[in-house]
């Protein structure tokens, strides 16, 4: 569990450090063509996605719908809803980007890789993991922009949904696609390369952070924002995390699920997606100042989630597994 949560999380600081103290090739405008280099990275991301997906893996976690139910039901409703209550709660002490930013989290869709990898770790249900994983990742497309659309509606503002449904069509749905029908020729080579496609996946993670936070230091985002800006998303992202990972538990016990069932649904229910989240926010918001804002609850939110179920899934791997009856001679 540590390789997953080793470079690639000082790398996010360094983007974000980076923005600040070179703000002007990666802003609207400078030499490093933003504009351009953004669409490309997520449409990049989106087909190495799509060329490691395993429609067998999918067929084999199919058949739990009740597992499947509660993790899209959490993924989808109820943490948009624990979001539409926080801002009402706390939206006077928030800054307005900040806020935006909470709600964008919690509308995002799960991870796929570290879900897969922290049920396997923890011995549970993988087949069902990457089922609801990939599931989600694909109906984020659609529900992200539409639950953004209905806060920004509700505020007085607008998003052009179609425009940025048509961006996210062409820069995630068709390099997904594109992906997956290239898969038999890439598979071997993915399988074989998968430090490699991991390390081109979330080097250009960083490029969009950096772009992002590029935007909002030009902008002056960050004028007056200072370690409290910091400490009340640290707290909220914990908050949010811990009382969804709760309620998914308690959902899966109270429904009975077997212990693997049950950890996949907690991992998968209760985890959100940087990799997807960066490049989708770059579609959705489009030249947005306040980008860096935005961004920030997700860039917090994916290391605590990284290290509290790398936590649970050492405790749970530890588990004793019942015996099973002897067979009658």
């Amino acid at each position: 569990m540590k390789k997953t949560f080793d470079w690639f999380i000082y790398g996010l600081a360094l983007a974000a450090g980076l923005a600040w103290v070179f703000p002007a090739p990666g802003a609207r405008g400078g030499w490093m063509q933003p504009e351009l280099l953004t669409k490309a990275g997520v449409a990049l991301i989106f087909f190495l996605n799509g060329a490691g997906i395993s429609f067998a893996a999918l067929r084999e976690g199919a058949m739990r719908w009740k597992l499947h139910a509660v993790v899209q039901v959490c993924t989808f409703l109820f943490f948009p809803l624990i979001g539409l209550a926080g801002l009402m709660v706390f939206k006077p002490w928030l800054p307005g980007d900040l806020g935006l930013g909470f709600f964008y989290l919690c509308a995002l869709p799960s991870t796929v890789s570290s879900s897969v990898a922290l049920t396997a770790a923890a011995r549970g249900n993988v087949p069902a993991a990457v089922f609801n994983a990939t599931l989600s990742s694909l109906l984020g497309v659609v529900l992200t922009p539409l639950w953004v659309g209905v806060l920004l509606k509700t505020s007085g503002e607008a998003l052009p949904l179609g425009k940025v449904l048509l961006d996210l069509f062409r820069w995630l749905v068709l390099p997904l696609v594109a992906g997956q029908l290239c898969r038999p020729f890439l598979a071997a080579w993915i399988t074989k390369n998968k430090a490699l496609v991991g390390k081109i996946d979330r080097c250009t993670i960083l490029l969009l952070v950096y772009t992002s936070f590029c935007d909002s230091v030009v902008a002056g985002v960050w004028s007056g924002q200072g370690v409290s800006t910091l400490a009340w998303t640290l707290a909220g992202a914990l908050g949010l995390f811990i009382l969804v990972m709760s309620v998914v538990n308690a959902v899966s016990r109270r429904l009975g699920f077997s212990e693997e069932d049950r950890i996949a649904a907690v991992f998968c229910g209760s985890k959100k997606t940087l990799a997807s989240g960066v490049p989708m926010a770059q579609l959705i918001f489009g030249a947005h100042p306040g980008m860096g804002l935005i961004l920030l609850p997700i860039m917090i939110y994916h290391p605590l989630q990284l290290v509290i179920c790398s936590v649970l899934a050492g405790r749970w791997a530890a588990r004793e597994t019942p015996a099973k009856p002897k067979a009658a001679e």
